[in-house]
């Protein structure tokens, strides 16, 4: 008896300590909710951007994304994102999205397809917001150092 029980203690400390990721935080439903509506990338800012490309959530150039559009739903963590800036390959595509106890902006584009198979997911600190604009964070490596990609947001009609 005395094993059993020192088994199942042993189990839930070794379960309760297991660290979680980004994906498994509880919501905070108070940012959400401020983000939610339309909006548009005014401005993409990292270090040596005018010799160094980013592709942004593997969608396309960075650049290709200021003017894009993103419409936030908070009661049901959907979205969409549109990018239809000239010169750049019209794109558009669901997105589910929410943000997690951290501060952090957790996003999954969706598939085209009926099925809806989830693609990539992106974790994005959320700074600076307001009723009319915020910024996303994103971290990437170059050269072996860890820089931030800003994406600046606007709020949009």
């Amino acid at each position: 008896m005395k094993k059993i029980v020192l088994i199942t203690a042993l189990s839930f400390l070794i379960f309760s300590c297991k660290s979680k990721s980004a994906t498994e935080t509880k919501l905070d439903s108070k940012t959400q909710v401020a983000m939610k509506g339309n909006w548009s990338i005014t401005n993409v800012v990292y270090p040596n951007s005018d010799v160094i490309k980013v592709t942004s959530f593997e969608i396309a150039d960075s650049e290709c994304l200021i003017g894009s559009s993103w419409k936030l739903i908070s009661n049901n963590n959907k979205g969409n994102l549109a990018l239809t800036k000239t010169g750049c390959v019209a794109y558009s595509t669901p997105i589910t999205w929410f943000i997690n106890k951290e501060g952090d902006f957790v996003m999954k584009v969706l598939d085209e397809n009926k099925f809806r198979k989830l693609k990539e997911g992106y974790v994005l600190k959320v700074a600076n917001l307001n009723e009319n604009s915020f910024q996303l964070i994103d971290k990437i490596n170059l050269a072996g150092k860890l820089t931030d990609v800003v994406y600046q947001f606007t709020r949009s009609n």
